[in-house]
């Protein structure tokens, strides 16, 4: 199948070499992303080590934190226009607020551009924003990585929560960003129901724990 055009033109100057760390560099740097560049590398370095952690597929951990801001070549006011034209489905908190539509448009050009067909991989990149129910160890730990690594220690809060929480259990520092921002969801834009469900299934969870 040929690559959509919006998707080729990124790539027609870039010869890729099919070693996900390196191409994404090089892709990221060419195109002048470079602050997603430097987040990209911190994301992949803090998965890798989390799945070191919980037992998952380091070289996949790494991958999907490499790619999981590749769309970062769109503008948020493009997000919208760029998922129309891939036939992607937007729903209407994206629509509200397209800069979340970035995890979607990344999974599409990690598949396409870099030739990712491992599924564990594509989901979490696809909800490593907002997370979703029944996501993967993997997902899981994307998600945790994006928000570790995500600016400034002393712009994040919850860190120390949500590291302190990650020696009790991976779900348990998942739940804490989420539980995070769910106290604080009337100052948010949107609610995404993919966050809306992840939390009520980890609250859910929670809850039959504490029953025992």
């Amino acid at each position: 199948m040929t690559m959509h055009w919006i998707l080729a033109q990124f790539i027609e100057d870039i010869e890729l070499t099919g070693h996900i760390p390196t191409d994404a560099s090089v892709f990221l740097a060419y195109h002048d992303c470079l602050e997603t560049h430097e987040h990209c590398k911190r994301v992949a370095a803090e998965a890798r080590q989390l799945a070191v952690r919980f037992g998952v597929d380091e070289s996949l951990a790494e991958a999907a934190g490499w790619l999981h801001d590749i769309s970062a070549v769109f503008r948020p006011g493009q997000r919208c226009e760029v998922a129309q034209q891939l036939s992607l489905e937007i729903l209407p908190e994206e629509r509200t607020f397209p800069a979340i539509l970035h995890q979607k448009l990344s999974r599409v050009m990690a598949k396409e551009i870099f030739g990712i067909t491992d599924e564990s991989v594509l989901s979490a990149i696809e909800c490593h924003t907002t997370l979703r129910a029944d996501a993967s160890a993997l997902g899981k730990i994307v998600f945790i990585a994006d928000k570790i690594q995500w600016g400034q220690a002393h712009q994040q809060p919850f860190l120390r929560d949500v590291q302190d929480a990650l020696d009790r259990s991976l779900d348990e520092a998942v739940f804490c960003y989420i539980d995070y921002l769910w106290q604080r969801r009337h100052t948010l834009s949107v609610i995404h129901p993919w966050l809306a469900a992840a939390y009520r299934q980890l609250s859910a969870m929670r809850t039959l724990q504490n029953k025992k």
